[in-house]
């Protein structure tokens, strides 16, 4: 029997001084995603990788 994968129960930390004023996610610094899952907003939190993922991945 095939399982997927879990949920993390717990939604990412947003770092608010941030989320202050972004319009995307309206100071929550969270968005949910169409699948319901909570994940931090692309507008106002920055990458957790410092972006170094799209660069590797370029070249």
């Amino acid at each position: 029997m095939a399982h997927g994968a879990h949920r993390n129960p717990f939604p990412p930390h947003p770092d608010l001084a941030l989320a202050r004023d972004c319009e995307q996610c309206l100071g929550w610094g969270t968005v949910v995603t169409r699948d319901g899952d909570h994940e931090l907003c692309h507008s106002c939190q920055p990458d957790p990788g410092g972006g170094e993922g799209a660069a590797a991945s370029g070249s």
